[in-house]
């Protein structure tokens, strides 16, 4: 048998009767009950979450369930970016065993003092985390599974909807007061898919000195004149986006021979200091790193995550994707493209498949075999497929 997701989206603002259709039609594209099951929260639901979650465990009956509240979420050709709005995602996944976990941990915590994740002897081809930015340190948290799980993608998001100063996660019937929740997936058919929406302009550069975050210098130059120097040299189209933010890209696999899009972590140039010509950047560095200039708006966004979907597609080849989950950063959708719709669109039109998901606080997926947490990106988890699952939006 083959992987089957369904996924039911609905924009009502009655809770019951949201979580009911959009139940009702995620169980409608599957043979039997879903063998895991994803829901995400948006805020006007929230007060009323232990119904919508009788809802689902009543017309569904997963076999596991994870989910988190969200400040929009997402579904199949639609995003609902604000307002009422209910996801159900379910799959169908034959022979894979699927355990889902919960993670205590306060912020500042260190990796090794975080309790709950499953031991690392445990088989996982994939890993997928919502986490409560309130209650635990995503960058902790993905550094003990870097460290214990090396390999292993993690695919998710940080929970955007905020009650009583706190994210909303459930797992099984109930909300939690975990720092995270999360499931580990083994013997299933994912491809992680991280699109960070940005550009890479100008040459490769090797940081020639550093400490921490601040880059000193670059190819033996102060940091500052280096990238003057490449910005000056752009196209006048490249300037222009450099003038609305710049980001700097760190080849995190420094083995590939040549870098290309989506061999760069991508990270905001945070300060200067124009006396010494160094720079922050918002992640640590070191010497010998590559580094390049990168741009964002919505055109290179938009060409960054088809040219990220397309490489999906065709590994999936014949087969085709049974689904996806779509992890989306609330700073895209209509602020970065001017037009509403516009990721969810995409993964309908490049992978022809149902998808949903949440505009999130912090996206995790992985690059260059490393798992991170990313802003500004839609980080996906493309399911394998070969049949035809059913999938819908109801309004």
């Amino acid at each position: 048998m083959a992987q089957r997701i369904s996924v039911g989206l609905s924009g009502v603002p009655s809770t019951i009767d949201a979580f009911t259709e959009a139940s009702a039609v995620a169980r409608s594209g599957l043979e039997g009950p879903p063998d895991l099951c994803l829901a995400f929260v948006g805020s006007h639901h929230l007060p009323r979450l232990p119904e919508a979650i009788t809802e689902i465990e009543a017309r569904l009956q997963p076999g596991a369930l994870i989910g988190c509240g969200a400040a929009g979420v997402l579904g199949p050709s639609r995003e609902l970016e604000d307002g009422p709005g209910a996801v159900v995602w379910a799959a169908e996944l034959p022979g894979a065993t699927v355990e889902t976990f919960e993670v205590e941990g306060e912020p500042g915590s260190r990796p090794d003092q975080l309790v709950g994740l499953p031991p690392a002897a445990a088989p996982a081809d994939a890993m997928l985390l919502l986490v409560d930015p309130y209650r635990c340190a995503a960058p902790e948290l993905l550094e003990r599974i870097n460290a214990e799980r090396p390999g292993t993608p993690v695919l998710g998001g940080l929970a955007s909807a905020i009650v009583d100063g706190a994210g909303v996660l459930l797992r099984g019937g109930a909300q939690v007061e975990a720092g995270a929740v999360g499931c580990l997936l083994d013997g299933v058919e994912l491809l992680p898919c991280v699109s960070q929406g940005a550009a890479p302009v100008g040459p490769e550069m090797a940081i020639t000195s550093a400490e921490g975050n601040v880059i000193r210098e670059l190819a033996f130059k102060p940091a500052l004149e280096r990238l003057g120097e490449v910005i000056a040299g752009l196209d006048r189209d490249e300037r222009r986006e450099a003038a609305g933010g710049m980001l700097l890209g760190i080849v995190i696999d420094e083995n590939r021979p040549e870098h290309e899009r989506g061999d760069f972590l991508v990270r905001p140039l945070v300060g200067a200091d124009r006396e010494s010509g160094a720079v922050a950047v918002g992640e640590g560095v070191r010497v010998g790193q590559t580094v390049r200039l990168h741009v964002r708006d919505g055109i290179s966004a938009d060409a960054d995550l088809r040219e990220a979907l397309a490489l999906q597609a065709g590994a999936v080849g014949s087969r085709g994707a049974a689904g996806a989950l779509m992890f989306n950063c609330n700073g895209r959708g209509r602020d970065m493209f001017g037009v509403a719709d516009h990721d969810a669109d995409a993964v309908e039109e490049v992978l022809a498949a149902p998808v949903g998901g949440f505009f999130c606080a912090g996206e995790i997926g992985p690059i260059g075999g490393r798992n991170f947490l990313h802003g500004f990106t839609a980080t996906l988890a493309v399911f394998a497929g070969g049949a035809s699952p059913g999938c819908g939006a109801v309004e």
